[in-house]
C-alpha cells in the first residue's frame, strides 16, 4: 500500500497538486503538517524533484525540527538537502553569504530584546525624549511596526510630518539604526528587511535563490505579515509554485504585524491559484467541533469552512460559573486532582488556558496549595536571565568584538572596578573615531584621559584575547567551562545574589547542556552558528517533553498545542474578549478575539470546560462582568449546564445575549470561603480591606464620606465620565455603581475606584 493511501480525498489532492500556487485551508488538527511532509516526499520520489530545489517554512524552531524529523523517517535519502527552517533562519543563512553588499560584516550579531532596550534607552536619552510621556517600549513597537510594514527611517519621517510624537520616534528610529549598523549587529525585524532589501537590489542574488527554491511551501500562512509576504513573493515570483498552508480562523497574531489579508486575498495575488479546504479534523470530539463552528461563523472576515470528524460526539462542554475567581482556581484544581485519582488522566494531560498572564496568581496560588505539579509557560526566557545574558555577553564578544553592548555588559563582571567616567571616556574615543567600543579598547594607550583607569582595563582585553585565541581550537563547551574558570563565575554569582546562587549556577549547567546537544548533533562546530540558534529559540519550543506537569499558559502561547483537558478560565465579557476589543472602533478587533477563542477550544481532544466568575479582583478593583458573548454563541444543546441567558434572573445572575451589549441585572455580594490556613490570598469583602489597610473594628466613618451622590457625574482613572446610579452602604465600605459613557455599567468600590466628582 502507498504511503498516499493513508491520506484523505482533500489532503490527497493536496499532496498531488504540484504546480502553480495553492492555498490550503487546513482548519485546526486537519493534519497539515501530515500533508506538507507527504508533499514533499511526492515531489521528491513521484515528480522527480531535487532536495535541494524545495524550500518549506514554518514559524518556529520546534515546528521546523518535527517537519524535519518527519521529512526524513519518510523521504529518507537525499531529505537532509530540503531547506525546511524558520523565515528568520532562512533570512540569517541567505545574509550570512551576501549582506556584504549592503554593507555589512558577514559577521553580524543578531540582537535580543533586552539588547534592542538598552539601545533604544542610549538612543532617547541623546534625543532628549521624556520616557515618562514618551516609553521606550512605546518608540520600540512603532520602529518594529514600521519594519514590518518594510517602511524605512526615512519614509517614516516623511510620514510623520505634522506628528510631533512621530518626528520624536523618526529620529529615534534614525538613530537606532545608525547605532545597530556601527555595531555590525541586526535585530529581528531586521533580518527580514535586510534579506528582502538584497533580493530586491540584487537581482543576481534574487535569481540564485529562485533558482534554487523552485517549490516553496509556507506553515502557518495567516500569521505572515507584509516583509514576510514579499519575502516570499520575491523567491516564488520565477516559478510561482507557492504552496501556502493556514487558517484565517486562526490568525490572533495582529499585535506582531500579522496581516490576516495575506490570506484572506492570496487569490488576488495568485489568480490561477488553486483552493483546497481541509476540514476533516483529527483532534477533537464532535461537540467540541461544533462548539468551534458555532462561536467562528459569527465572525465575518474568514473564508468559509466547517469541522468535522468521524470520532464520537463526546462528552458535552463543561460550563461552570463561580462567585469569584478564588473559588474558580479551587474548582479547576479539585477538577484535575480528581482526573488524577481517578486514574482518567496524567496531570500533563490538563491545560489550563486564560487571555491574560495576570490571571495565573490565582490559579497559581491553589495549585500550590493543593501540591499540584504544573509549569507556566510563557514566563521569564531561559535565555533573558541574568547568568545565561551574562554568559552569551561573553561568548558574543569573543566572537564578534564588534557588539559594543556585550562589551559593556561583561566588562565588569566580575568586578573590576571600572567606574562609569571611564567608560564613558572610552566611548567618546569611540565616537569620534568612528570605531566600536572594544576597538577602543584595544587602543587604550592612545586615550590620554585615562590615565591610572587604563590598568583596569588592560587585563580585560588581554583575557578577551586570549579567548578569541582558544576559542580556535576549543569546542564550545570547553570555552565555556575556560570562561567560568577564568573568571570565577560561580563565587561572582555568590557575591551577587547569595540567596539565589545556586538556582543561577543550575541554569548555567542547563546553558552548558544545551552547548554540548548542539555539539552532538553538529558535524562542523560553529560558535557563530550556536549563538544564532540561541538567538531563534522561541519561549514555546523549550517547553519540556513528557513533564508530567499541569500546564498554565495565555491563549497566544497555547496556538498549535492539543492537550486531552482544557480549561479556559476567565470566560467574562471585559476580560475575553478584553475589555478594549469590546469598546473598540474597529470590528476587527472583536473578530481577533473571537478566533482566540476558536484556537482555545480547538485545543482541546476530549473535554472541554469553560468557567466563569461573577466577581474578579482586577487592579484593586472588584469587578463584575457578565458572561462571555463567546460563551453566549454555543448552542444550548452542546453545554451541560446553562450559563445565564439574556432575561432578568434571579440575583447574583446576569443577562446578555451572543454578540449584544452585556449588563449586570443583578449582583449578589461575593460568597467566599473562610481559608484561615491561607492568610496571602485576600478574599471577599475582608480580604479587600485588609488591602486597603482597613483593620477590623474600624467603622466606614473613618475612611469619611463620599464626595459623590447617586446621580452625579464622575470621573474614573481608566473608564472615563459616567453616572452614579446606585450607591449601597456595607460594613466597611461603600459599593458604588457607575454607568460610564463608553465602558458601561460598572460596580466597585470607593475605597479602590477612586472616583472624582466632576
Amino acid at each position: 500500500m502507498s504511503i498516499y493511501d493513508t491520506l484523505n480525498r482533500e489532503q490527497k489532492e493536496a499532496v498531488m497538486t504540484t504546480e502553480g500556487p495553492l492555498l490550503l485551508l487546513a482548519g485546526a488538527g486537519s493534519g497539515k503538517t501530515r500533508v506538507l511532509t507527504h508533499r514533499i516526499a511526492y515531489l521528491i520520489d513521484e515528480v522527480g524533484v531535487n532536495p535541494w530545489n524545495i524550500l518549506a517554512i514554518t514559524f518556529t524552531n520546534k515546528a521546523a525540527g518535527e517537519m524535519r524529523e518527519r521529512v526524513d523517517h519518510i523521504v529518507g535519502f537525499g531529505a537532509d538537502q530540503v531547506w525546511v527552517s524558520t523565515f528568520h533562519s532562512t533570512c540569517v543563512r541567505i545574509l550570512r553569504r551576501y549582506i556584504d553588499k549592503l554593507g555589512f560584516d558577514n559577521h553580524f550579531t543578531i540582537y535580543d530584546t533586552d539588547d534592542q532596550k538598552t539601545i533604544i534607552k542610549d538612543v532617547c536619552k541623546r534625543q532628549m525624549i521624556d520616557t515618562k510621556m514618551l516609553k521606550e517600549r512605546t518608540v520600540l513597537s512603532a520602529i518594529s511596526s514600521a519594519k514590518n510594514e518594510l517602511i524605512s527611517p526615512t519614509e517614516y519621517e516623511l510620514q510623520a510630518m505634522g506628528d510631533f510624537q512621530k518626528k520624536k520616534i523618526a529620529a529615534c528610529y534614525k538613530e537606532y539604526q545608525r547605532e545597530l549598523k556601527k555595531s555590525n549587529a541586526l535585530d529581528f525585524d531586521d533580518l527580514l528587511v535586510m534579506t528582502v532589501e538584497l533580493l530586491k537590489s540584487c537581482p543576481e542574488v534574487l535569481n540564485q535563490y529562485q533558482e534554487r527554491f523552485r517549490y516553496i511551501m509556507v506553515d502557518e500562512y495567516q500569521d505572515t505579515n507584509t516583509a514576510q509576504f514579499e519575502l516570499i513573493r520575491l523567491l516564488a515570483d520565477k516559478f510561482r509554485n507557492l504552496c501556502v498552508v493556514g487558517d484565517d480562523d486562526q490568525s490572533i497574531y495582529k499585535f506582531r504585524g500579522a496581516n490576516i489579508r495575506n490570506i484572506l486575498d492570496y487569490e488576488k495575488v495568485y489568480p490561477e491559484a488553486r483552493v483546497i479546504k481541509l476540514e476533516q479534523n483529527y483532534r477533537s470530539t464532535g461537540n467540541i467541533l461544533d462548539t468551534a463552528n458555532a462561536v467562528i461563523r459569527n465572525n465575518r472576515g474568514r473564508k468559509e469552512k466547517t469541522l468535522w470528524t468521524a470520532k464520537e460526539q463526546g462528552s458535552r462542554i463543561h460550563f461552570r460559573q463561580f462567585d469569584n475567581g478564588y473559588e474558580e482556581a479551587e474548582f479547576i484544581s479539585d477538577d484535575i486532582a480528581a482526573r488524577v485519582r481517578k486514574g482518567q488522566a496524567r496531570y500533563g494531560d490538563c491545560a489550563i488556558l486564560y487571555r491574560t498572564n495576570a490571571q495565573s496568581r490565582a490559579l497559581e496560588e491553589r495549585l500550590v496549595v493543593d501540591g499540584m505539579p504544573y509549569n507556566v509557560v510563557g514566563g521569564v526566557n531561559f535565555y533573558a536571565r541574568r547568568e545565561i545574558k551574562d554568559i552569551l555577553a561573553y561568548l558574543k564578544t569573543i566572537d564578534n568584538g564588534r557588539d559594543d553592548l556585550a562589551v559593556k555588559r561583561i566588562i565588569n563582571v566580575p568586578r573590576r572596578g571600572i567606574g562609569n567616567a571611564t567608560l564613558d571616556k572610552v566611548q567618546g574615543y569611540a565616537d569620534m573615531r568612528g570605531i566600536t567600543f572594544y576597538q577602543a579598547l584595544e587602543q587604550m594607550d592612545q586615550i590620554a584621559s585615562l590615565g591610572k583607569a587604563a590598568a583596569k582595563l588592560e587585563p580585560f582585553v588581554k583575557m578577551i584575547q586570549v579567548f578569541k585565541a582558544k576559542a580556535k581550537y576549543y569546542g564550545i563547551v570547553d570555552l565555556i567551562h575556560e570562561i567560568m574558570d577564568t573568571i570565577d563565575y560561580g563565587a561572582y554569582l555568590q557575591s551577587i545574589d547569595d540567596e539565589d546562587g545556586n538556582d543561577r549556577m543550575e541554569n548555567v549547567d542547563e546553558f552548558l547542556s544545551r552547548a554540548v546537544f548542539y555539539e552532538q548533533t553538529h558535524d562542523e562546530i560553529s560558535l557563530s552558528e550556536f549563538l544564532e540558534e540561541i538567538a531563534l529559540v522561541a519561549d514555546i519550543d523549550s517547553l519540556e517533553n513528557g513533564a508530567d506537569r499541569i500546564l498554565l499558559m495565555t491563549l497566544h502561547s497555547a496556538k498549535g498545542l492539543e492537550f486531552p483537558y482544557v480549561y479556559l478560565a476567565g470566560m467574562e465579557d471585559g476580560l475575553f474578549p478584553s475589555y478594549m476589543c469590546v469598546n473598540s472602533d474597529d470590528p476587527g478587533d472583536l473578530e481577533e478575539e473571537r478566533r482566540l477563542a476558536y484556537v482555545g477550544i480547538t485545543r482541546a481532544q476530549e473535554e472541554l470546560t469553560l468557567t466563569y466568575a461573577r466577581s474578579r479582583m482586577i487592579r484593586g478593583e472588584n469587578q463584575y462582568n457578565p458572561v462571555s458573548r463567546f460563551v453566549q454563541e454555543i448552542p444550548g444543546e452542546l453545554l451541560d449546564n446553562t450559563p445565564p441567558g439574556k432575561k432578568v434572573m434571579s440575583a447574583g445572575d446576569f443577562g446578555g445575549s451572543g454578540g449584544g451589549d452585556f449588563r449586570p441585572k443583578a449582583i449578589l455580594r461575593p460568597r467566599v470561603t473562610p481559608r484561615e490556613n491561607k492568610p496571602y490570598i485576600a478574599q471577599g469583602i475582608g480580604g479587600l480591606n485588609k488591602i486597603a489597610g482597613i483593620t477590623k473594628g474600624e467603622s466606614m466613618e473613618t475612611l469619611g464620606e463620599l464626595e459623590y451622590r447617586e446621580g452625579d457625574r464622575v470621573r474614573h482613572i481608566k473608564y472615563g465620565e459616567g453616572t452614579v446610579t446606585l450607591i449601597a452602604r456595607e460594613p466597611r465600605d461603600y459599593k458604588v455603581t457607575v454607568e460610564f459613557d463608553r465602558a458601561g455599567q460598572k460596580i466597585m468600590y470607593a475605597s479602590f475606584a477612586k472616583l472624582k466628582k466632576v
